[in-house]
């Protein structure tokens, strides 16, 4: 008799767990983005109509699982566009990527220094952006200004956000050191060494297009890269077209936007 009362009240417990729980509402991509990502992100623009619907979407959901704060500067609708874009557009070629390494990005309003002060007597105030690290793990840094310019001037070959991206991505390895094996194959490894330490060479003997900050470190050439491959890739793939084949297929991009 205990075991049938005990079966019975079991039942009835799953029935009114289940009967209360409600399925996870999905946000409704607001129909504005189209036109604010075709003005403003020129990756977003080159895809197909159908990759498009599913960037929007990707966007939504990044910017359900990311927490974005600003420290003495509003964060607007137009600035979340900018951060989601630049988180999609270096994995938009894998389709289920998820950023485990990032839980939140905090936006100053201009350049900071490395204490993550941004007062203007500063003159050590000069970074941009930057992938936190110690407290601030799992954290991105970036300057709203930079945000902005990274997607208004169509020419220059440089986006921070994307920049920062790119180094989340080269440090899902567990090191960030330029060499993306996570998502390069063994067998590419010692041929993009080879390219990245020629082009390296040439940024510093100031026979590369590729932007001076490039020739810096291994991680900062990978970044750096990137940015000129997504901000101008016909240019890239003409200038460089061996690290075009290489980073091309690191991220695995969709032939419609290249």
């Amino acid at each position: 008799m205990i075991y049938t009362l005990v079966f019975i009240v079991l039942v009835v417990f799953v029935f009114y767990a289940f009967s209360k729980a409600k399925p996870k509402k999905v946000e409704k991509v607001p129909d504005h983005w189209h036109n604010v990502l075709i003005n403003k992100v020129l990756f977003y623009k080159n895809l197909s109509i159908g990759d498009q619907a599913i960037f929007r979407k990707r966007m939504s959901l990044f910017l359900s699982e990311i927490n974005i704060d600003g420290v003495n500067t509003e964060i607007e609708e137009l600035d979340k566009i900018l951060i989601a874009s630049s988180g999609i557009i270096p994995v938009f070629g894998f389709p289920n990527w998820s950023y485990n390494n990032l839980t939140g990005i905090i936006v100053y309003p201009d350049s900071f220094n490395e204490d993550l002060q941004f007062s203007d007597k500063d003159e050590n105030k000069k970074i941009l952006g930057m992938v936190g690290t110690g407290r601030f793990e799992k954290q991105m840094i970036l300057s709203k200004k930079a945000i902005r310019l990274a997607f208004s001037n169509k020419t220059d070959k440089h986006n921070t956000p994307v920049h920062e991206f790119v180094h989340l991505l080269d440090k899902m390895d567990g090191q960030t050191d330029g060499i993306p094996e996570f998502f390069l194959g063994k067998e590419y490894i010692e041929p993009w060494l080879e390219l990245m330490y020629k082009e390296m060479e040439a940024i510093n003997n100031d026979a590369s297009d590729i932007r001076k900050y490039g020739g810096t470190s291994e991680a900062e050439f990978f970044s750096v890269a990137s940015e000129y491959f997504f901000e101008r890739p016909k240019l890239f793939k003409q200038k460089h077209p061996e690290l075009y084949k290489m980073l091309s297929l690191c991220f695995q991009q969709p032939k419609s936007n290249h």
